[in-house]
């Protein structure tokens, strides 16, 4: 039987702004039950990428593809609510779209946090503000979740615990997962393949692959190689299982 086609690709992407490219030449694709990490510098032009992807952005250049009929939820860094809106976590979930009592009950069980229904969203510890962004998007039954920096402003004990939760949940659903991150020190324990992006793709594939390439030392140094574990890779070497995944164009695995 023929491969099932990726959730998204993007092939040559190319985004300007003020007459400056902010991303050129990116090709990215994300298969169903995958989880697919995008890491670079400030400025490199992750959130946009995401807001590309997710057709929030025109893209001046190249083409972004997704599967007919796949469903995408986002989850932002952060939840910007207004502090003298009196809203609990229910409320919160609710207005997510039309769902049954039961249905945000088990969203909320889902990620942990059902004993906060009844509470209002600002007294929520960071955690749970970070599960309650998550249980509202996968109200949507995702087949694609996009998580943009999902453990910012988290300390390392709650990173690891998000992570082991966004795990669980593509384990549970075999969606798939595109997520930014900053974390590499825990990241890589949690992804299929990572994308290091700076302006363009460059570098991709598993992470032990990425561990020593030139441009990822470049930007992450040595204590950034020492996050990952394994082996290097030349930057012209496709492997075979990443070139099966659907990587598309030069922003492929190399």
């Amino acid at each position: 039987m023929p491969a099932e086609s990726p959730l998204v690709e993007a092939a040559g992407l190319e985004i300007r702004r003020g007459g400056r490219r902010v991303l050129y030449d990116v090709g990215l694709s994300v298969a169903a039950g995958e989880i697919v990490t995008i890491v670079g510098p400030n400025g490199a032009g992750k959130t946009t990428l995401l807001r590309a992807l997710l057709g929030l952005v025109a893209p001046d250049a190249g083409a972004v593809r997704r599967r007919a009929g796949a469903r995408l939820a986002y989850m932002p860094q952060d939840l910007d609510i207004d502090r003298i809106l009196p809203l609990s976590l229910r409320r919160f979930l609710a207005v997510a779209g039309p769902r049954s009592r039961a249905r945000l009950e088990a969203a909320a069980a889902e990620v942990g946090i059902s004993d906060a229904l009844d509470r209002a969203v600002h007294d929520l510890s960071g955690g749970e503000s970070k599960r309650a962004a998550l249980a509202r998007a996968l109200l949507r039954d995702p087949d694609l979740l996009v998580l943009d920096e999902p453990t910012a402003s988290l300390d390392v004990d709650g990173q690891e615990d998000v992570y082991r939760l966004i795990r669980d949940v593509r384990d549970r659903r075999g969606c798939g997962v595109l997520l930014v991150s900053h974390d590499l020190h825990l990241v890589m324990a949690a992804t299929d393949r990572v994308i290091c992006l700076n302006g363009h793709v460059c570098c991709s594939g598993r992470p032990a692959a990425v561990r020593r390439h030139p441009e990822f030392l470049a930007l992450f140094g040595e204590a950034g190689r020492e996050t990952l574990a394994v082996y290097a890779h030349r930057h012209d070497h496709v492997h075979v299982d990443d070139r099966a995944a659907g990587g598309p164009g030069r922003g492929g695995a190399r």
